[in-house]
């Protein structure tokens, strides 16, 4: 007996950034984060129950991946398995049109589209709220990703693991746009987890980051209201900024920049002086993401060109929530 299921999810890049959990086995956060998901990376996942596999099988662009990446995969599987009373191993072929480890959130995209075929195939019909709780135990930043437009993630109470979800904030179709200055889209050395917990257990500065993350997410959401693109952009940018703030006041000092990095901010800037608004964040990863208008996009991408080449620029419209795709979609 075999049962089939297929997704495609997009990520989501933090405005207001999540950066620490205080429950690692269940990705619990720190403080509550707010995203856009976009619509130019994503995952497309097929998850395929098959009563004559004696363990779980995982590949990631036609690669079969080794037992240290299924393992975590065969974990994340269980959480769908144990609700549906069933032990079944899977076959699962992903295929990611995201730069993995890059500090583009491939992540998020991958466990939020593999939620999302793991409950079809399983039969669950979980609702979003429920499967955003889920795909939160995967990658944290996988929670947003199941939703469109604008998101925001709750921190949840204490360490109730069903607290901690996320949901639609505005769907972002009033001329928003990111661009996205690929500076290196290479396997970062250190990855997110690690970064995060020596951020915490060194960082002088983290309490006050997380302090001011609260209150930068109520602002944040009041700009999103009322449409003020001005305000969204300065939120955005000094969020992003702190957070890198932090990890550079851990022990060993942290830091994903690359020199392109910080040349690509400071074309930013000049372009916003030219009366462009234009505004940067940036992840656990060197490549910086550019929060624009839509309709400023072809004039910011022809000026960020002055200085990077084509392919290190990819713009991106507002992505939508996780689909499920049927057999003539699955073009793999």
């Amino acid at each position: 007996m075999k049962s089939i299921g297929r997704c495609r999810a997009h990520t989501n890049i933090a405005l207001i950034k999540y950066w620490g959990k205080r429950n690692e086995e269940l990705f619990l956060p720190m403080n509550s984060s707010l995203s856009l998901t976009l619509d130019a990376f994503y995952t497309d996942t097929e998850v395929t129950l098959d009563s004559t596999l004696d363990s779980d099988v995982f590949f990631l662009d036609n690669v079969k991946q080794g037992d240290k990446e299924t393992a975590k995969i065969t974990n994340f599987l269980n959480l769908f398995r144990n609700r549906a009373n069933i032990e079944t191993k899977a076959c699962i072929k992903s295929y990611n049109h995201v730069p993995t480890a890059a500090g583009l959130a491939s992540s998020a995209s991958a466990f939020s589209a593999l939620a999302g075929a793991t409950n079809q195939a399983t039969g669950l019909n979980l609702d979003l709220k429920t499967l955003s709780t889920l795909a939160r135990q995967g990658s944290g930043s996988a929670t947003r990703s199941i939703y469109g437009g604008f998101v925001e993630w709750f921190m949840g109470e204490s360490d109730l693991s069903e607290s901690s979800f996320a949901i639609p904030v505005d769907d972002a179709t009033w001329d928003i746009g990111m661009i996205v200055i690929a500076v290196n889209t290479g396997r970062k050395k250190l990855s997110s987890r690690v970064g995060m917990k020596q951020t915490i257990d060194t960082s002088p500065f983290y309490s006050s980051w997380v302090e001011t993350a609260t209150k930068d997410i109520e602002k944040i959401k009041k700009a999103i209201s009322e449409k003020d693109f001005i305000t969204l952009g300065e939120i955005t940018e000094s969020n992003g900024m702190k957070m890198h703030a932090t990890m550079l006041g851990a022990f060993p000092p942290i830091s994903y920049w690359e020199p392109d990095s910080v040349k690509a901010i400071q074309k930013v800037k000049e372009i916003r002086d030219m009366g462009l608004p234009c505004y940067v964040t940036m992840d656990a990863g060197p490549n910086v993401k550019v929060l624009c208008k839509r309709s400023d996009m072809i004039e910011i991408e022809n000026k960020l060109l002055e200085d990077f080449t084509r392919d290190q620029i990819i713009p991106s419209s507002v992505g939508e929530g996780i689909k499920l795709l049927s057999q003539d979609e699955w073009n793999y």
